[in-house]
């Protein structure tokens, strides 16, 4: 398996945590070198490891907003 680069640029926000620390954000991140991208996924306490995610440009994430934005939330 071929290694990848990644930076997270800014920490947006913490939407939860679990039992052993891992938590779920919204994070500005560099993949590769490229162009920064909008992230939602867990990232272990020291961010050396991550699970599975989703990844928006900044089209894709206003999209979402919007999406967001018209749903009725209790």
């Amino acid at each position: 398996m071929s290694e990848f680069k990644f930076e997270i640029l800014e920490h947006l926000a913490q939407l939860s945590t679990n039992a052993k620390g891992w938590s779920k954000e919204l994070t500005s991140v560099s993949w590769n070198e490229r162009e920064p991208k909008y992230d939602i996924r867990d990232w272990s306490p020291d961010y050396s490891k991550m699970g599975k995610g989703l990844t928006f440009t900044q089209e894709e994430l206003k999209g979402l907003r919007d999406a967001l934005n018209r749903m009725e939330l209790d």
